[in-house]
């Protein structure tokens, strides 16, 4: 399975050590070799790279690593190729536009029966490769795209978190669903199962982590100027805890919205090993 990193703070940051520790889990320390991309927003719009090789042998990435590219909202992700050749269009995150802002996604799982249900096809929303993930974007997109009627104003915060549980909970009858989704002003985690350690699928599929510090103010820092210290909150989440320090694991079903480098609790929040449903899904469970 792939694997997922995501980081919301309240003011610019780096990431260097936390992709130089999922880029060893991406073929030198793990299987994940099919692939790696990591996107930084600015603002409304995406600075992504991706490339369709080993994240440990990437020297691209080695760059992001050690050039320090600052953001509020990062999403990275590492593949074990499922459905899709290796090439740069079944790479993740993905992105889109939707109502001037991009959009971005990453997930980890596998959704087999996703692409043989003709409802579940969005009909503004195509993929551009062929894998499982990016139908699932798009599916989620086609639902958002109902909350984002007009391009100046943000929808509220609970219907973004309402559609990303329920399409959530429906892509996770086909397989494992655990993803992560930006759109410019809030990054959105959704938690299901994973394989584990042992070889069996289970919940954790996400872990969360929340640091807080008082920090000198970065840009103008940077600049040569001094300035009293400001506060700096940071979440991060990941397939896997990437530190010695207490991640949380998420429960099955879990949703949280990360905003300024805060975690706000989901529409619901499963107990510890609650279960996946069991009915079969249709197209029209979906919001």
């Amino acid at each position: 399975m792939c694997e997922l990193l995501a980081m919301s703070s309240r003011v610019p940051a780096t990431v260097g050590l936390s992709l130089e520790r999922l880029a060893r889990r991406g073929g030198a320390e793990g299987p994940h070799r099919d692939g790696w991309g990591v996107a930084f927003y600015e603002g409304p719009d995406l600075f992504l790279v991706r490339e369709p090789r080993p994240a440990c042998d990437s020297a691209l990435l080695h760059l992001l690593e050690t050039q320090g590219r600052r953001s509020c909202m990062v999403v990275s992700h590492i593949r074990l190729a499922t459905f899709g050749a290796r090439a740069l269009r079944n790479t993740q995150p993905f992105g889109r536009e939707l109502a001037g802002r991009m959009h971005c996604f990453a997930h980890n799982g596998d959704l087999p029966g996703l692409h043989d249900n003709p409802r579940l096809r969005p009909a503004r929303f195509a993929p551009v490769g062929d894998t499982d993930s990016e139908l699932a974007f798009c599916a989620l997109l086609e639902r958002m795209a109902r909350l984002w009627a007009t391009p100046d104003q943000v929808p509220p915060l609970a219907e973004r978190l309402e559609v990303v549980a329920a399409v959530g909970d429906a892509l996770r009858c086909f397989g494992p669903a655990n993803f992560i989704y930006g759109d410019s002003t809030a990054l959105f985690v959704y938690a299901d199962r994973r394989t584990q350690a042992d070889g069996v699928l289970r919940a954790p599929g996400l872990h969360v982590l929340e640091r807080g510090c008082w920090t000198p103010g970065p840009d103008l820092a940077e600049a040569g100027v001094s300035m009293e210290t400001v506060r700096q909150d940071v979440a991060m989440v990941a397939s896997v805890p990437l530190t010695d320090e207490a991640w949380r694991p998420l429960g099955q079903g879990e949703v949280l919205a990360l905003v300024g480098g805060r975690c706000l609790a989901g529409p619901r929040h499963p107990a510890a090993g609650s279960q996946v449903r069991s009915r079969p899904v249709a197209a029209a469970d979906l919001p």
